[in-house]
């Protein structure tokens, strides 16, 4: 599958997904004083946004490492995105979780609510399948953290404004779209597989 810029950044965006993680990071900085909570924000995102960028550069290496075919990567890599995708459309029960007494930092906000497991999978792919586009994946990259970070730093007043229905169902929506994009996945590379079955 061929990635332009636009819809590289907006499959970022979708993975990413910083409206889902609203509830998230409201929940983690409560015992944050108000004042300094647009700054931690702002420090997990860069954290986030730095594994990604590391992720980009030794991406190719760390397939060569571990035997892993281009493939083998988007096959993987659309299932994971349509595991996301459901759990945004289809979100488990809440449960009650221990209040978090002390500032977060690194976990839970920057891995894996921002830099998770698809959204890794995903710059990975990105640059395996186009390594020659790289700055390309990383203005991407630039612009999907600008976003998380005006949509996060802005989250108690969208709240407010929205509504926490609205914040949910624009989270389902953004879900539907990825499950879309997970199958268009899951299909080109199984295609691919069988070709290269059908030639061998």
């Amino acid at each position: 599958m061929q990635y332009t810029f636009l819809s590289a950044t907006i499959l970022l965006v979708l993975i990413t997904d910083p409206i889902g993680n609203i509830p998230i990071f409201a929940n983690a900085l409560r015992p944050v004083a108000p004042e300094r909570r647009a700054r931690v924000i702002l420090r997990e995102i860069l954290i986030a946004f730095a594994l990604l960028l590391t992720f980009m550069f030794v991406g190719e290496g760390f397939l060569r490492v571990m035997n892993l075919s281009e493939l083998a990567l988007q096959i993987g890599g659309g299932v994971i995105l349509f595991l996301i995708a459901l759990r945004m459309v289809f979100p488990p029960a809440s449960s009650a979780e221990e209040q978090q007494l002390a500032e977060p930092l690194i976990v839970p906000l920057a891995v894996p609510a921002i830099a998770g497991p698809s959204a890794l999978a995903t710059v990975l792919l990105l640059v395996s399948q186009q390594p020659e586009r790289r700055l390309e994946w990383i203005g991407a990259l630039c612009v999907t953290m600008a976003i998380s970070a005006v949509v996060l730093v802005s989250a108690e007043r969208i709240q407010r404004v929205i509504g926490t229905r609205l914040v949910t169902a624009v989270e389902r929506l953004m879900g539907l779209v990825l499950v879309s994009v997970a199958v268009e996945m899951l299909l080109r590379g199984i295609k691919t597989f069988v070709v290269q079955l059908m030639k061998g």
